[in-house]
């Protein structure tokens, strides 16, 4: 039977925690016998987990043997203590599969296992890992990654497609399937993180040449506008104006136009009833593929998927 140890850190998130858990201890083999035998593990006897404290049956030599280590996120973006990174590391060096759910990418970060590899995590926390730890490729665009020996995911719900991923991966689809409507979840989700994060209005920088510029682009959102008509709304050349746009917002005139103009598309797909044709109008593209286009560019969902999940 496969055997899946998950490591209850300190401030372990009880969603993530009680994720793999229930995935993995519900699943059922065609013949109807369990896939999995679960065990939690804690370096202490006791773990606090906010809202209570959790007693783990295990300790870190419950990682020994496993054939998958999950690693639940915690509140606090800690480093794990020596013995934790140890086991871990241990563990990978033994062929157990790896695997963390939102926040625990961080601990996992924190043993080297991710250096050089593709990650995610909650994408609120994915530029704070790329800060701590350059030498991974962060990806807050994707549910979760799969690089064989070691998987990472992204926030809450996404700890459920990691699961059921895994399933298929170790029983096959069939199995996969069933878990899936055990959880009232589909088996795969259409689009990525990227739906989920609230794309603010691009930056303003108050105070700055390019700020009455801005505002005016923010009131023309829904007109055809090109690089030589923002020049010449500015009163600069195009060359110049490229350059006056890096230097104050860190991005180009159309980058920053196309992301105004995302933001408010969904902002409309949020509060209207307007249809999806209408809303690309209004937001100043030219055709409705063009819009669908790139609102999916930007958000990893259609223009329709979006509305469904967020009207």
């Amino acid at each position: 039977m496969h055997t899946v140890a998950v490591l209850a850190l300190e401030q372990v998130i009880p969603f993530d925690l009680s994720t793999p858990i229930e995935i993995f201890g519900r699943t059922r083999l065609p013949d109807g016998r369990p896939g999995y035998q679960v065990r939690v593990c804690a370096e202490q006897p006791e773990i606090d987990a906010g809202a209570f404290t959790l007693r783990a049956p295990h300790g870190l030599d419950g990682l020994k043997g496993a054939d998958t280590v999950v690693v639940p996120g915690t509140a606090v973006l800690a480093a794990p203590s020596p013995a934790v990174r140890a086991a871990l590391i241990d563990a990978a060096a033994s062929g157990t599969r790896i695997a963390s759910i939102c926040a625990g990418a961080f601990p996992l970060a924190a043993t080297g296992l991710l250096d050089g590899l593709r990650a995610t995590t909650h994408w609120a926390a994915a530029q704070t890992l790329t800060d701590l730890h350059p030498e991974i490729d962060v990806d807050p665009d994707v549910l979760y990654v799969d690089n064989g020996h070691v998987l990472t995911s992204a926030g809450a719900a996404a700890g459920l497609d990691l699961c059921l991923h895994m399933i298929r991966r170790d029983y096959g689809s069939a199995v996969a399937a069933d878990a899936a409507r055990l959880s009232v979840m589909p088996l795969e989700r259409e689009g990525g993180q990227a739906q989920f994060i609230v794309h603010d209005l691009p930056p303003t920088p108050r105070g700055r040449g390019l700020e009455p510029l801005l505002e005016w682009l923010q009131d023309n959102l829904g007109r055809e506008l090109a690089l030589p008509d923002i020049a010449d709304r500015a009163g600069t050349s195009t060359r110049t104006l490229i350059r006056h746009f890096r230097e104050q917002t860190g991005t180009t005139p159309l980058r920053w136009l196309h992301r105004a103009r995302i933001r408010r598309a969904q902002h409309l797909l949020e509060t209207t009833d307007h249809a999806v044709e209408r809303v690309g109008a209004q937001v100043g593209f030219g055709s409705p593929t063009a819009f669908r286009d790139r609102f999916k560019r930007t958000t990893g969902v259609s223009p329709h998927a979006y509305r469904r999940s967020f009207r």
